[in-house]
């Protein structure tokens, strides 16, 4: 095997690399601006330039390089299409045909959804490193999942296993979801589901103390310390997200049967009280089979996602 690998997560605001070697040690990671104008045409080339420039500097050539791994915020096929990502403004396009034209001195390419990656990069250096499979859900602007078995992503027919943000878990709810249907789990148990249920609810209950009504511009970061630090209101709301978000996820354990359950994204720098409802209500409705199943916060962050492309590589 070379000696060096590369990661490369692209995000909607900034695209993430780091440099490692085929081992698994991170030599440098850095990140540099998303430009998404004009359809995004700006995206691959900066990030291989940004990659070029630290071979330049470390005197490394692609001859050295076993390949680049590339997460994408999108659906990914199997054969490395992609199906379009919003926030970089792509349509459907063949990734690995379009690396080959701008840099055929890449060897090996492979690429996937940014969320798989990440997952990825937990089972090989995270939270789930002594294990071979995982479900990884990110709570964020929106709700990402990632699903690793026997080692292996599963990415889907059309690249869209694990979009669980858009499970119904309220077949009741009237206020519709930005996807357009109703009572989808993003609209309760993202951030931003979850601070739309903490006003909710401070409006339904106006004459409760809490000391969410002494925030002048509530987040879900106000919600989850409030709650640690005891408010009643704000521990109902995670119990409330734990309650659907448990449900949901023994669907996918019914399907995938991981061996442990990654909660990460913005979310969960909460800790240990949004995690113990997640947890306490999975083992409430799940099949005896898989009930036990562990239930583990993030530990690699913003890393996560360079890790994993750069394990796709190494296999």
């Amino acid at each position: 095997m070379l000696p060096y690998v590369f990661g490369v997560d692209i995000g909607g605001t900034a695209i993430k690399l780091g440099a490692f070697r085929t081992d698994g040690t991170l030599l440098e990671k850095w990140q540099i601006p998303t430009r998404t104008e004009n359809g995004g045409k700006n995206v691959l080339p900066d990030a291989l330039d940004a990659l070029r420039g630290w071979m330049a500097r470390n005197q490394v050539t692609w001859s050295q390089v076993e390949g680049v791994g590339m997460g994408v915020p999108g659906p990914v096929k199997m054969d490395g299409t992609v199906s379009g990502c919003i926030n970089l403004n792509w349509g459907e396009q063949f990734l690995p045909a379009v690396i080959q034209e701008l840099e055929p001195g890449i060897s090996k390419f492979r690429v996937t959804n940014d969320v798989n990656a990440a997952t990825l990069g937990e089972l090989w250096k995270g939270a789930a490193s002594h294990c071979s499979s995982a479900v990884m859900v990110t709570l964020g602007t929106g709700i990402g999942c990632g699903i690793v078995a026997d080692g292996r992503v599963m990415s889907g027919s059309e690249g869209a296993a694990g979009e669980i943000g858009h499970f119904c878990v309220d077949r009741e709810a009237t206020v519709p979801c930005k996807c357009g249907k109703y009572g989808c789990l993003e609209q309760y148990c993202s951030a931003t589901g979850l601070l739309r249920c903490a006003k909710l609810e401070l409006f339904r209950q106006s004459s409760r103390p809490s000391s969410l009504r002494d925030k002048k511009r509530l987040s879900a970061k106000d919600v989850c310390d409030a709650a640690r630090e005891g408010d009643a209101l704000s521990l109902e709301l995670l119990e409330e997200l734990g309650e659907k978000l448990g449900w949901a996820l023994t669907a996918m354990a019914s399907t995938v049967n991981p061996e442990v359950f990654i909660i990460g994204g913005g979310l969960s720098k909460a800790g240990e009280v949004l995690l113990r409802p997640i947890a306490a209500s999975y083992r409430k409705y799940a099949f005896h089979a898989f009930r036990d199943t562990e239930f583990a916060l993030a530990e690699l962050g913003n890393d996560a996602g360079i890790y994993g492309c750069a394990k796709m590589v190494l296999g």
